[in-house]
């Protein structure tokens, strides 16, 4: 499956897995290099010296092309993109700011940008920052959201109408068929988040992987919107914010709830209860956590299933 998406990448599949906080170490990112597609470390979840000792891991378990995620309000944002530069990363995806600062930097030394948006104004300041490609994320997804709260598939043919670079389709992807729909789209590729925060190698920790494998549709909701809207699954922590919501809390007052290192608390240590567990609509859909080479066996299987099915239709015929 070749296309401009995986020649910019030099990856066999277009498919990105998410750098997702708590989520997204080494096992992971290898893992879905060594499948084909293109892992990502999720640096928002690591200090300086961890993400390089993820780094150097990742290149012992991978010999194929693989990136980190910055998000670029990160209070060391800049010791990030120093130890990026230092370690040669191939590819950085940013998110959460404008792409505008460190690209030409990262340009400098060989390696590839991609932003994150999450509406098609967005994308164009972002093709004029100069990116090679730009992720647009549906408010299907899981953790922080843009505030537009625009579905993947409104989002994805207005970006592709509206700009040239190539383009990754992100949120409520979790098939070969949604893979299939998303360039049908438009777009490129698709980065994927949900599905993979539940494999086997994801370093979430598996109470919470199992309670987001039962969840059930409208189990997930967008919130904390006066903070930063973030995509969670309901639980205790998320009926206080509710309670605080209902009586007019100020973000003050959300912010003190919110606290620090939520979701360390929920995605990684497994406190069901007053925990931050961000997580997609999709894992409605996802019924058991599997090692990540037979996830990419399904997408594949679905996704080539899914084609032949559209190729054999005929609307003459309906």
């Amino acid at each position: 499956m070749k296309n401009r998406l995986c020649n910019l990448l030099g990856i066999q599949y277009p498919i990105i897995a998410g750098g997702m906080v708590w989520c997204s170490g080494w096992r992971l990112a290898s893992a879905v290099s060594n499948a084909g597609g293109l892992g990502l470390l999720g640096a928002g979840s690591m200090y300086p010296e961890v993400l390089r000792e993820h780094i150097a891991c990742c290149r012992e378990a991978s010999d194929r092309p693989f990136g980190v995620n910055v998000p670029l309000l990160y209070p060391d944002i800049d010791t990030l993109i120093e130890i990026i530069v230092e370690e040669q990363v191939p590819i950085v995806v940013t998110s959460a700011g404008s792409p505008k600062r460190f690209t030409p930097l990262l340009h400098e030394h060989g390696i590839k940008v991609m932003h994150v948006v999450s509406s098609t104004k967005f994308a164009v300041k972002c093709q004029e920052a100069g990116v090679d490609a730009v992720i647009a994320e549906g408010f299907e997804a899981g953790g922080h959201n843009g505030r537009e709260e625009t579905t993947t598939m409104a989002l994805i043919p207005a970006v592709a109408q509206a700009i040239d670079l190539p383009l990754v389709a992100a949120g409520g992807i979790a098939s070969g068929r949604s893979i299939l729909a998303a360039q049908s789209l438009g777009a490129d590729g698709v980065q994927i988040g949900t599905l993979f925060a539940l494999s086997e190698e994801s370093s979430a920790h598996e109470d919470f992987k199992e309670a987001c494998v039962k969840s059930d549709e409208g189990d997930t909701i967008l919130t904390l919107k006066e903070l930063a809207p973030t995509r969670l699954l309901k639980n205790d922590f998320y009926q206080q914010v509710a309670t605080l919501q209902a009586r007019g809390a100020s973000a003050d007052e959300l912010r003190e709830l919110l606290g620090r290192a939520r979701a360390k608390r929920g995605i990684f240590e497994g406190d069901l209860e007053e925990g931050e567990l961000e997580i997609g609509q999709v894992a409605a859909q996802i019924e058991q956590v599997q090692p990540v080479a037979q996830i990419f066996e399904n997408l594949i299987a679905e996704y080539n299933a899914a084609r032949a099915e559209l190729i054999d239709m005929n609307w003459t015929n309906c």
